[in-house]
């Protein structure tokens, strides 16, 4: 379980590492107040870089990160590039473990970033297992791409940034996928705030995981499979969700298109699939917002291909 002052302690331990990305007015004329969080211009283009640094200086801090051998890590993409770039930064090596599936875009900057990659696997979680196996043999600080206390906390800052320029925000609209996301805000804002999950109806962890009472695996599938893309909801997040009433709804894959599409159009602002969930979930209707209601919507990545627009 993480709380809002493991969140505060993680916002300080990374101070000077990670970006304090900008929250940015809708402007346009709706019957609410709609707000923005850009936490796709954060390093490596996605909110990861800061569950990466804190996982890692938090190791470094006890003692565990062994410099000739680093850090391992499984992911699709997001995870792997902003640990690898933290990595980096700390001057250590790190292996990446990545399913066949992932988006070659993300794969070309791991290796840009000096990244050991190593490809195989359908989906996320036999590249976990790998990971893990890689860790227990090596001695590499193990990074979880959505599950550990150090990287939900990390990610918690997102939340207090928020709560710093909007303190009178209602709602938070958040995509989920493993988890860690949602759950660092959520413990951020705890009491100050109510969060909405939002999640493609092909990958809806924490929705299926509040109907059974538990995590559980559900199949992976669609449009954003490639940052949404967990079997299952973590434990941590999943928890957190429990605690705090995070509200789950869902949006289709067509939601999702048209949701990147208008913020490209109507902001120019270029995100990926998964990051644009969060917009979708407003737009189709799936999540309506009271009148007056102040509400931020998180766009949490950047890492697409420009050529698909």
């Amino acid at each position: 379980m993480v709380t809002r002052e493991e969140v505060e302690a993680a916002y300080s331990r990374t101070a000077g590492w990670v970006r304090h990305t900008p929250v940015a007015e809708s402007g346009n004329q709706e019957p609410y107040h709609l707000w923005f969080k850009c936490e796709y211009m954060q390093h490596t283009g996605t909110f990861k870089a800061r569950g990466a640094f804190n996982r890692l200086l938090t190791a470094r801090e006890n003692g565990e990160l062994n410099p000739e051998v680093g850090i391992v890590v499984a992911s699709g993409g997001n995870a792997g590039l902003a640990n690898a770039y933290a990595a980096s930064k700390l001057g250590v090596p790190a292996t990446v473990f990545v399913p066949e599936s992932a988006p070659a875009n993300k794969v070309h900057k791991l290796y840009a970033i000096g990244a050991s990659v190593v490809q195989g696997g359908s989906e996320y979680a036999e590249a976990y297992a790998a990971a893990v196996k890689f860790a227990e043999e090596t001695g590499a600080v193990y990074c979880h791409a959505y599950d550990q206390p150090e990287i939900v906390a990390g990610a918690g800052g997102v939340g207090l940034e928020l709560l710093d320029e909007l303190p009178d925000v209602d709602t938070i609209l958040v995509a989920v996928g493993g988890g860690g996301l949602m759950g660092g805000i959520a413990a951020a804002v705890e009491g100050r705030a109510h969060v909405v999950g939002v999640e493609p109806e092909t990958v809806p962890t924490l929705h299926t995981a509040l109907a059974k009472g538990e995590p559980v695996d559900v199949a992976v599938s669609g449009i954003a499979a490639d940052s949404l893309g967990a079997r299952r909801i973590g434990e941590i997040g999943f928890g957190v969700a429990r605690r705090t009433g995070v509200q789950s709804v869902l949006v289709s894959d067509e939601d999702i298109v048209q949701a990147r599409r208008t913020l490209w159009e109507e902001y120019r602002m270029v995100v990926e699939h998964g990051a644009a969930a969060a917009y979708a979930a407003l737009l189709s209707g799936a999540y309506v917002p009271k009148d007056g209601e102040t509400f931020a919507v998180v766009l949490c990545g950047a890492n697409t291909d420009p050529a698909h627009f």
